[in-house]
């Protein structure tokens, strides 16, 4: 499966005129070292559903964890993943499983 392939699919799936002028998908590299992907929940049938978040290494109250780490979650109406510089792939297939009700 070609995540990023998926992921663009998921995107396309959700304009529809409006919704990608407000909102979207940001890929981000963060300073601890590290990834930080952000999807807008808002507009889409993601809103409401329920997410349990997936934390792995010490990233909870760490500056700056030490890999491996990662940490999913949604909050603000948004979907955030963030993990070190490994885990990219694994971030963007974590949200695509829930949002396929996985």
């Amino acid at each position: 499966m070609d995540i990023f392939a998926e992921l663009q699919r998921w995107y396309e799936s959700q304009c529809n005129g409006d919704w990608e002028h407000h909102n979207g998908i940001t890929i981000e590299s963060c300073d601890n070292p590290g990834w930080w992907v952000k999807i807008d929940l808002a507009g889409t049938p993601l809103i409401d559903k329920a997410f349990i978040p997936v934390v792995r290494g010490d990233v909870l109250g760490n500056m700056d964890p030490e890999p491996p780490w990662l940490h999913c979650y949604v909050e603000d109406k948004k979907w955030n993943g963030s993990g070190d510089p490994s885990t990219l792939p694994e971030i963007l297939e974590i949200f695509l499983t829930w949002s396929k009700g996985g």
